[in-house]
């Protein structure tokens, strides 16, 4: 079987790949915490000190804001991610650093439904409950998987990044 990163350029190596993902975390990050914070709104507010047991603490305790804006973030992320990728391969991170995302099979950008599966798998999990968890099973996924350097969300879209000259 023929091999199919023939003739494509190099694999990304993780330390550019995570530079990049840094970067992306930055553009998107940093304007939704300063909408957040125009709004006064923190996204989960804890009631202490009335007496309640726990469960009802608990209970009270998540607002509807933060749902709405744990939506507003996946939308951002999961936007901002799919949009740029699909266009050109790049985010914006991965344009400074000099990479790009390309299908597998054959090098070309990914189409739309591959950079939305390929968001997806990245952010949801992040955003929505694995905050620091879902982020370390992406990083080991790519440093073990040989040869492709593929993270889970690499997987699911048939994707690698490689280098761009």
């Amino acid at each position: 079987m023929p091999d199919p990163l023939a003739g494509m350029p190099p694999l990304a190596d993780f330390g550019r790949r995570l530079t990049a993902r840094i970067i992306d975390l930055f553009i998107v990050g940093v304007p939704l915490f300063l909408i957040q914070l125009a709004f006064g709104r923190n996204r989960y507010v804890v009631d202490t000190g009335k007496g309640e047991d726990v469960s009802e603490v608990i209970t009270k305790s998540y607002n509807g804001s933060g749902l709405l804006w744990t939506l507003i973030s996946i939308v951002a992320y999961v936007g901002y991610d799919w949009w740029l990728t699909k266009q050109s391969g790049r985010t914006v991170g991965k344009k400074i650093m000099g990479l790009r995302v390309a299908m597998l099979n054959d090098g070309s950008v990914p189409p739309s439904n591959a950079s939305l599966g390929r968001a997806a798998v990245l952010w949801i999990p992040t955003l929505v409950c694995c905050f620091c968890l879902w982020p370390l099973a992406l990083i080991v996924s790519m440093l073990v998987d040989k040869p492709y350097r593929q993270g889970l969300h690499d997987k699911v879209a048939k994707t690698v990044v490689v280098k761009v000259t």
